[in-house]
């Protein structure tokens, strides 16, 4: 068994309320097709949209979603499937708002995510400088401009990369904290 398929097992997906209305149990089948794990051996694109977020909210399975998108980046993965668990990432990390069920529990899911992914800090960084492709990096570091707390070691890392970053990662327009209104065209 390997990470990405540990991380599936050790979730409550059954227990979990999917943005679809039904359990999330469903999930942990699309994780592993996502990761190549399933029964075609490859990658398979899998929307996890209405599942695990929507353009307003994330739904009660974003931190399991957030765990296993981590295990993907630390396992051995394809490299189109680690690009999918980057923009997978990507997605719920940017997620601003929490579903009805789990803001009646309290849940802020946005900042635990966050939490989550910052857990994962080190194999952002490691995706960025690894230069695999551009995309990736680029998606890894626009992740890290919203979980990053130390903005000095992301601007380091900033103009290490450049070379291979797209443009808006260089610039800073894709930061959190950007500001428009100092840069003049």
């Amino acid at each position: 068994m390997r990470l990405i398929e540990m991380e599936i097992a050790r979730q409550g997906w059954k227990n979990m309320l999917c943005g679809c209305g039904h359990s999330a149990e469903h999930l942990a089948g699309d994780l592993l097709r996502l990761a190549g794990r399933g029964p075609e051996q490859r990658s398979i694109h899998v929307s996890l949209e209405g599942h695990v977020w929507s353009s307003a909210v994330l739904w009660e399975p974003a931190p399991a979603v957030t765990s296993v998108a981590l295990a993907a980046l630390a396992d051995e993965t394809a490299p189109l499937a680690r690009s999918r668990f980057l923009d997978l990432l990507q997605f719920v990390l940017a997620g601003e708002g929490t579903g009805w069920g789990p803001a009646r529990k309290g849940l802020d899911l946005p900042e635990l995510c966050r939490a989550l992914g910052a857990q994962g800090l080190w194999l952002l960084y490691e995706e960025v400088m690894a230069n695999r492709s551009p995309g990736a990096a680029g998606t890894a570091f626009e992740i890290l401009t919203v979980i990053e707390p130390d903005r000095a070691r992301l601007q380091r890392v900033r103009r290490i990369a450049a070379a291979w970053l797209p443009e808006c990662c260089r610039t800073g327009r894709c930061d959190d904290d950007f500001d428009d209104s100092e840069q003049s065209c």
